[in-house]
């Protein structure tokens, strides 16, 4: 991803009761601060499909930067493209050039898109989410943020791979921050090295999107549930030129439906 590279849907009569007590908390708290879309991944009771191909899962998008070139965003949602993922920022200083024109084109397409920073391990974790904040449009109709975290042996400026206690340390300084300005819990962007290394056990109550172009993610990822699955890089969709990642939603189409319902930002 980096460019420098069975449960019913129906909710359980707990989940039911959740849901009444969070909506008279937040009626009563009127201040913003409960949020339906923080609800822990299983609360949902998504069906959470077990399919070994991506053939299993029928809800697929794409994520892109400046790199796909100009899109053509009606074609792709008219081609199968149900969701995407648009590079807006990297580390403290840098903005995708394509970012602002993707963001407006794909939802003027009616194509769900959400906005992912690219990490940097020579910059404390709050800056970079001021960064992102910065340059990211609060929208109630975006997907929820993506922090992609991986490691960089290429990059010209930073090649650290900090201790596990650090990069957690800095990834919850940006996803805390982050939260709290957009009022929806990030999604955490991982492949299998960085999450072998360091982020095994980690950040329970997010949801992960995993990179897995050879094997399903279950073969790679141990005790990790998987929301989102990157399963090629060298994918092709009408709209795009060129290769393109695409990925795949765990669940069936009536889970997507409940999901993006779920999983909208504030206002």
């Amino acid at each position: 991803m980096a460019d420098t590279g069975s449960h019913a849907i129906r909710p359980s009569r707990g989940r039911a009761r959740r849901l009444v007590l969070t909506g008279l908390f937040c009626a009563l708290a009127a201040l913003g601060a409960c949020r339906s879309a923080s609800l822990d991944p299983g609360d949902l009771g998504l069906s959470g499909i077990n399919g070994s191909t991506p053939e299993h899962y029928p809800v697929h998008g794409i994520d892109v930067s400046k790199y796909q070139g100009e899109i053509d965003w009606d074609a792709a949602r008219r081609g199968g493209v149900a969701f995407a993922f648009l590079k807006s920022t990297e580390g403290g200083d840098r903005v995708d050039s394509a970012f602002l024109r993707n963001w407006k084109a794909a939802a003027a397409a009616g194509v769900p898109r959400g906005a992912y920073h690219f990490f940097y391990w020579c910059r404390p974790g709050i800056e970079q989410a001021a960064w992102f904040i910065a340059n990211v449009p609060r929208d109630p109709q975006a997907l929820p943020p993506v922090l992609d975290v991986e490691w960089n042996p290429d990059s010209p400026t930073c090649t650290r791979r900090p201790p596990r206690d650090e990069v957690v340390r800095e990834m919850t300084a940006f996803l805390d921050a982050v939260e709290k300005h957009y009022g929806v819990r990030p999604i955490i962007y991982a492949p299998i090295d960085i999450h072998r290394d360091r982020l095994v056990g980690t950040f329970p109550k997010h949801q992960f999107w995993l990179r897995g172009v050879k094997d399903h993610p279950t073969a790679n990822y141990p005790d990790r549930d998987f929301r989102f699955w990157q399963w090629t890089a060298t994918g092709t969709v009408p709209g795009v030129d060129g290769l393109v990642d695409r990925n795949a939603f765990s669940g069936t189409r009536e889970d997507w439906r409940a999901w993006l319902a779920a999983h909208r930002p504030s206002s």
